[in-house]
């Protein structure tokens, strides 16, 4: 693992939870059981749902790409999302691999990359890039020092063409809060080391030639019915401390 990487704990408790989930994710389930704990498989919550749709929109025009997840920890993705085609990989530090190997062992389709996610040679483990990738990274820029972040933007726009990374970030003051409760905490709490502004959105794709589009994704969409409930960061003041998720395309060669 290197400096900048981030540690994931996973305590006992944890991996019983995981287990639970792994069997019940893989029975038929119904409808009614999406709305809540069914079985042992918690219902995703709206950052789940919008990383969920931005890979089902990406699988649903490249039927045979790889999903790749990092720091995916214990997630059961794979069988959310799955469409009979795709490969799914999971890259996680060796230590918190050999776990999700042990409660997740590797499928046909579906293995986990030991690997830091800031040691790019991940990449390779990507079986047919031509067949389309989708990057996805929920809760992992955020610990990470900007150039590193830069630094993945631009490897996956390199190894990637025609891909996409979809991320979360919170607001610079957000960050910066997070770091002086962090610092307060004496180590307990994570700390956010880097933040995005929405107007930074264009920056990113200064990482690389080969980045063709940066645009925000709907992240509230669906909370309710009410209007102001599916769009809360147009109300005053919301928007500048509102969590962020963020699609970067790359461009096809």
């Amino acid at each position: 693992m290197t400096e900048s990487e981030p540690t994931t704990t996973v305590s006992a408790a944890a991996t019983g939870r995981a287990a639970s989930t792994v069997r019940s994710a893989r029975e038929p389930r119904c409808a009614a059981d999406t709305e809540g704990d069914a079985g042992g498989l918690r219902a995703p919550g709206p950052r789940e749902r919008c990383f969920d749709a931005a890979v089902l929109a990406y699988v649903a025009r490249s039927p045979q790409a790889t999903v790749v997840a990092l720091g995916e920890g214990l997630g059961t993705g794979f069988w959310r999302l799955d469409n009979g085609r795709l490969t799914w990989l999971t890259v996680q530090p060796p230590a918190t691999a050999a776990m999700r190997r042990m409660l997740l062992p590797d499928g046909p389709r579906r293995r986990t990359v030991p690997c830091a996610v800031t040691d790019h040679r991940w990449l390779d483990a990507v079986p047919q890039p031509d067949r389309g990738v989708v990057v996805v990274a929920p809760g992992v820029l955020t610990r990470m020092p900007p150039p590193a972040a830069r630094a993945l933007f631009a490897a996956c726009a390199e190894r990637f063409p025609g891909g996409a990374l979809v991320f979360d970030a919170l607001p610079r003051r957000v960050t910066a809060l997070a770091r002086w409760c962090a610092g307060l905490s004496d180590g307990r709490w994570p700390a956010s080391r880097w933040g995005l502004d929405r107007a930074d959105l264009p920056r990113v794709a200064s990482a690389h030639p080969g980045i063709a589009a940066v645009r925000e994704l709907p992240f509230f969409r669906g909370l309710s019915a009410g209007p102001e409930r599916r769009r809360p960061t147009r109300l005053p003041g919301v928007r500048a401390v509102a969590p962020l998720v963020v699609e970067v395309r790359f461009a096809a060669r």
